[in-house]
């Protein structure tokens, strides 16, 4: 048996080794996926990438949270709002191929008024800054690096902008650019090298945020927003003026999926995780208690609540997963018509009359639900809904 010896192993094409051997034996590989894609798990630090889960619904004019879990879409200054939705990826497509089924769709409103000085669409995804601190990214050197890639498709072609900012101060900035032809599936990989002023606390607090710009407007935008590079953050020169092509045009639409970011230098093939693992991570920044669809009603889950006082009752609720931090309550369409109460102390009904959440921590949430009569302190009662609909309870602890 024989033994090559050598130091490094590198493709006659490329400019960089695949391999690089230590005199110790071992040695140093930049691997982009293994045989028939998949392996090197947990690299993925972006949850829902593949864009799968979609609690609160899957289309939404809101603007900010309102339909793909874990990214927002956010806009001001326009004259129609766009729209978000949790889209399917259409078969044949090459992400389809790779085993994408779920995309995250934005189509524009008619801005009729054009691009205004203030106006923005921009859709983005926070990561906590201990999820960063920990990564293994040595993020205050230069020669270390993070990998951000994506798919996108666009219905006009435009060169569009993406933003990295490390938040915990002192704020710096690290924006770059894409180019896509009209209607093309087109992957996009960028790699984020460290910086001697980045700082990520070790806690729970927002440390990246990536944004992709649809449109800027000029209040925020500027020639002094240098591409690729980082710098401290300038609130009114946060990229490069953009192109207002996408911006102005009705309808114009926009589409993301197989978002990740990972450790290294070189973007490795997708890590697909299933639903139920993806789902369970988003439950920490948002979940749904109880929900009714119009698909069919959900007369038959009955809620406990104790009596507390006149026309107040309470109920407890034992999260799904632990929250990043003591969590809000979330109602969609929760009102007298969609719920009721039943007073089983008395075999009375009583009619909703609102909520609110009174204490609770990163693991349950004690909620006020009132009533317009027929509860007294001490009643064993319980809700239920009373009607088809789309409507939910549900906590956020969103960043």
């Amino acid at each position: 048996m024989s033994t090559l010896k050598v130091d490094n192993i590198r493709h006659n094409s490329a400019t960089s080794d695949a391999i690089t051997m230590a005199s110790d034996g071992t040695c140093t590989a930049r691997i982009t996926g293994t045989t028939g894609g998949g392996g090197l798990s947990h690299r993925n630090l972006i949850i829902n990438g593949a864009m799968n889960v979609a609690q609160r619904g899957v289309s939404s004019t809101t603007s900010g949270y309102g339909s793909v879990d874990r990214f927002s879409i956010q806009n001001t200054g326009t004259d129609e709002a766009p729209t978000h939705a949790q889209v399917d990826v259409a078969s044949g497509t090459t992400p389809y191929t790779l085993g994408f089924r779920k995309g995250l769709k934005i189509t524009n409103g008619n801005q009729t008024s054009g691009a205004g000085a203030s106006d923005y669409i921009k859709f983005n995804t926070k990561l906590e800054a201990q999820d960063i601190a920990n990564s293994g990214w040595n993020y205050k050197s230069a020669s270390s690096f993070i990998t951000l890639s994506y798919w996108v498709k666009s219905s006009v072609a435009q060169t569009f902008f993406v933003r990295v900012t490390a938040l915990d101060s002192p704020v710096y900035n690290f924006p770059f650019s894409y180019s896509v032809s009209a209607n093309t599936w087109t992957k996009v990989t960028k790699a984020i090298p460290g910086n001697s002023n980045l700082v990520f606390n070790n806690d729970n607090g927002t440390g990246l945020d990536i944004e992709w710009t649809l449109f800027r407007g000029t209040n925020t935008t500027g020639s002094g927003a240098t591409l690729d590079t980082w710098a401290a953050y300038d609130s009114s020169q946060r990229q490069p003026d953009n192109t207002s092509t996408w911006y102005t045009t009705n309808d114009a639409t926009w589409e993301i999926t197989g978002v990740q970011l990972e450790v290294g230098d070189t973007a490795t093939t997708f890590e697909h995780r299933s639903f139920g693992d993806e789902l369970a991570r988003c439950q920490r920044y948002f979940q749904v208690l109880s929900r009714n669809t119009s698909a069919g009603l959900n007369q038959h889950s009955r809620y406990p609540a104790l009596g507390n006082g006149t026309n107040s009752t309470l109920w407890y609720c034992y999260h799904k997963q632990t929250m990043r931090v003591r969590p809000s309550l979330v109602t969609s369409n929760i009102t007298s018509t969609t719920v009721e109460i039943f007073n089983y102390s008395t075999s009375s009904g009583a009619t909703y009359g609102g909520s609110s959440m009174s204490e609770g921590d990163e693991n349950h949430s004690q909620i006020t639900v009132t009533t317009t009569g027929g509860v007294s302190s001490g009643n064993v009662a319980c809700w239920r809904f009373k009607i088809n609909g789309d409507c939910y309870w549900a906590v956020s602890a969103e960043l």
